[in-house]
């Protein structure tokens, strides 16, 4: 690879840094063509884009983009796979969910929304991560339970105090 083809790549790969939020470093060595062909069909309906990366490039263009990866450049050894997704639990799902049939990927570590999570233990904690979309829906249902409970209460209200009026007017 010569020289300036290393400099795209590094450029490429700083442009995906910085536009992608969520980032996941994986070791899918050892995958038969079968099994990463799998993988990447897995990734490619999780709309999360998996690329094989060279350590010492990645670790440039680490260094090159404005975010702060903290220990993620140390976890840069042996086979890296990039992951990158705009859905923060998306990989560690299709991680988890491949794992079912094999003992790959195993997880480096991940970069979502400025936390930096370190070693395949971490995996859990990354699928019980909870979308944007998620998060949003939860307040909203947060925010509409007591306004529900007050209408319920009045329309209930409404019925009952109509019963004891006919009642009273009954007798």
């Amino acid at each position: 690879m010569t020289r300036e083809e290393k400099s795209k790549v590094i450029d490429d790969l700083t442009t995906q840094l910085t536009e992608g939020g969520i980032i996941y470093l994986a070791d899918i060595s050892g995958l038969d063509a079968g099994q990463t062909s799998n993988l990447r069909r897995a990734c490619f309906k999780a709309d999360v884009k998996l690329e094989v990366v060279k350590n010492t490039l990645l670790a440039k263009a680490m260094e090159k983009s404005d975010k702060e990866f903290g220990e993620l450049p140390e976890v840069l050894k042996g086979n890296t796979s990039i992951m990158i997704s705009e859905i923060g639990n998306a990989p560690a799902k299709v991680i988890k969910e491949f794992r079912r049939t094999s003992d790959r990927p195993i997880l480096k570590g991940a970069y979502v929304a400025e936390a930096i999570y370190v070693g395949d233990d971490q995996l859990d904690a990354l699928v019980s991560i909870k979308s944007k979309e998620e998060m949003i829906g939860e307040v909203i249902g947060l925010l509409q339970s007591p306004a529900k409970n007050v209408i319920s209460a009045l329309q209930s209200g409404g019925q009952t105090l109509t019963g004891i009026l006919k009642t009273l007017s009954d007798k």
